[in-house]
Order: structure tokens, then sequence, then C-alpha cells
């Protein structure tokens, strides 16, 4: 029987090295199947010996396209906003470090999920943002997220703007680390040089003081910005206009209420 799961999960450097590849291409799709498996591999090797770091990348040209348009729809949008954001606290808390590899487009609930791990390794040509806004929605876990990556100007230049910028222009402003022909390859030289031979243990408690003001303000504000969503935002007309017209094809009609 063929193997269906959106995500590929395998260890490698002796145990040291988790890998996750979103394998659902071209457009890896960060859905609710995939916001799943992806929780199920954080939590089955959350306390794995010897483990040093995690390696999340994903097949095909795209990183991600993003999340499910329609399962951001009124009816579905609780659920979603729910398991994504619970998935972003696992990994902002998980005790080491998630290095993310990026080629092509990476984009809405696909940068959210890059923007709770570490480090990004990004192709020069790579293109990242969070494209809501063209939809008439707001990306709830990166307005929490991109602050703590680059200067808050930069940030809501992303998220007002709703526009992608490449991997050079994302490595300026301090949301990529590095910027590398071959992402991968870096990103596996940075661990075999920089955390392999670190203690798992003491690299814990690294993480856990380096991220210990994130950690403690994330679940309050994802909760604020969820209620915001929810409660304010999915009742406006423009919101649900501007998911039903790109479902459709068509160019939204705003009524700016």
């Amino acid at each position: 029987m063929a193997d269906t799961s959106p995500l590929r999960v395998w260890l490698e450097r002796d145990g040291a090295l988790l890998r996750l590849r979103l394998d659902r291409p071209k457009a890896n799709i960060v859905d609710a199947a995939m916001i799943a498996c992806l929780q199920a591999a954080f939590d089955a090797h959350r306390a794995s010996p010897g483990l040093r770091g995690v390696l999340l990348d994903a097949e095909g040209p795209h990183f991600s396209f993003g999340a499910s348009v329609e399962e951001h729809l009124a009816e579905r949008c609780a659920g979603m906003l729910a398991a994504l954001h619970a998935l972003i606290i696992t990994m902002v808390e998980f005790p080491l470090p998630i290095l993310t590899v990026v080629r092509g487009q990476c984009l809405g609930g696909g940068l959210e999920v890059a923007l709770a791990g570490g480090p990004i390794f990004s192709t020069a040509d790579a293109k990242l943002g969070q494209p809501e806004m063209s939809l008439g929605v707001f990306a709830p876990a990166a307005s929490c997220l991109l602050p703590y990556r680059m200067n808050q100007s930069d940030a809501e230049d992303l998220l007002f703007s709703g526009r992608s910028v490449s991997g050079t222009e994302a490595k300026a402003m301090g949301l990529v680390q590095t910027v590398a022909e071959d992402p991968e390859s870096a990103a596996l030289q940075y661990f075999d040089q920089h955390l392999a031979p670190k203690s798992a243990a003491a690299l814990a408690c690294a993480v856990a003081a380096a991220r210990g003001p994130l950690i403690r303000n994330l679940r309050a504000r994802l909760q604020e910005v969820e209620t915001l969503y929810l409660d304010r935002l999915m009742k406006t007309h423009d919101a649900n206009e501007g998911l039903a017209a790109f479902l459709a094809r068509r160019a939204p009609g705003w009524k700016h209420a």
C-alpha cells in the first residue's frame, strides 16, 4: 500500500538529526493533514535521546504555497487556526534547534511554520511573504513571530503589504540567516559543524534560555490574534469576499467593511 502521508520523517547522523520533509509538491499546502503530521512528528521525537537538531525542508521546487484557503472559510477557520497555532507553540517550545531550508515560494502558513523554527537557509531567488492581505485577511501567527525575527517596521511592511521578498532581501531584513545556492547542504554543514558536537542536554537549556521571552509571550499573543481573527475579521464582508473571490479566481469586490 502506497504511503500517502504528506510528510516524510526520518533520522540520520546516527540519530542526531531529525529530518522532516513536506512531501506534497508542488504546493506543499499546510492543511489539516500536514499540520497533524508535523505535530505528531515533533511530539514523537521531543524526548529522543541524543537528538541535537531538526532539519525541515520540502520536496519539489517550492517550500509551501501556504495554508489551505478552503480551511480559512468562516465555517472551518476556527479549527484550522487552533491546530496551526498549537503546532507553532510546539515548534517554538521544541527543546532543540530547528533548521529550515527554503527554495521557491515560502508563503502564508508555510512561512509561519518556518518562523516557528530557528535559522532559515534559503536560495537567493526564493520568495518569502505573507500574502494574506490580498485575500482580505491577515496572518495571525506571523503577526506574533515576525517582530522577533526583524525590526518592527520591516515586519509591518510584510504583514500590511502582503508582498514577497527574495531570499537575498529576506537576509538583509534578518528573516533569513544564510543564503546559499544549495541551502540543504548549507544547513547540513551548519548542523555538522555547530550542533552535532554539542551536548543535547546543553542545547536544550540554551534553546529554553534564548527563547524564554518568546515562549512566555506567545501563548497569550496567539490567543489575542486568534480572537481578533475569529470574532472581528471573519464577521466582515471583505474577509469572506476575499476568500470567495480567490477560490472563484476573480477580483474581489471590497466594501471596506
